[in-house]
C-alpha cells in the first residue's frame, strides 16, 4: 500500500503547507536531504492550537496535537517530492511547550512518530530527540521539525 493509500485507509488527508510566519521557507533541499522548518499543531481553520502541557492541555491532548504536526510535516514532504513514497525520515526534533514539572515529552511526541510509521512504514521510522521547552511561538502546544532522506 502506498503512503497516499494508507492515508486514505486512515480517514486522514494532508492539509496545506503552512505559510511561513517570518524570513524563512517551509523546507530546503540540501542533495539527498530534505530539512523541513518546525511546524505547529493547527486545525483545519488554520488557527494554532495553544496552551500550556502540563496544566491546560494534557498528554494525551498533545499526542493528538503532535499528530496533526506530523501531518502538516507529510505536506511538506510531498510538497517538496510530490511522492511520499520518496521519502525516509531520518531525524525528528519535537520540543513541547510544557510546565516545570511536566515529563513526558517523549508519549507526546509519539503522536507525529506513531503517524509517520503508520503512513511510511520502516521509512518512517527515525532517531529523534523529545525535549521541554519554556514556551513556544504563539504558546502553541508543540513544534516539530524533521530531516528526511530523498529516496531514488
Amino acid at each position: 500500500m502506498s503512503p497516499d493509500e494508507k492515508l486514505a485507509a486512515l480517514g486522514l488527508t494532508l492539509p496545506p503547507v503552512p505559510k511561513p510566519l517570518a524570513n524563512y521557507v517551509p523546507y530546503k533541499r540540501a542533495g539527498e536531504l530534505l530539512y523541513l522548518s518546525g511546524q505547529g499543531p493547527r486545525r483545519a481553520d488554520g488557527s494554532m492550537v495553544t496552551g500550556k502541557v502540563g496544566a491546560d492541555v494534557s498528554t494525551k491532548e498533545a499526542y493528538a496535537h503532535a499528530k496533526l504536526v506530523g501531518l502538516g510535516l507529510l505536506a511538506a514532504m510531498k510538497d517538496a517530492v510530490g511522492d511520499l513514497g520518496k521519502i525516509e525520515v531520518i531525524k525528528v526534533l519535537g520540543m513541547v511547550n510544557g510546565t516545570p514539572e511536566f515529563a513526558e515529552q517523549p508519549a507526546v511526541i509519539n503522536g507525529c512518530s506513531d503517524l509517520f510509521v503508520e503512513v511510511l512504514g520502516d521509512k518512517g521510522r527515525h532517531a529523534r530527540s523529545a525535549v521541554g521547552m519554556g514556551s513556544l511561538p504563539g504558546n502553541i502546544t508543540v513544534e516539530i521539525e524533521v530531516i528526511c532522506r530523498i529516496l531514488q
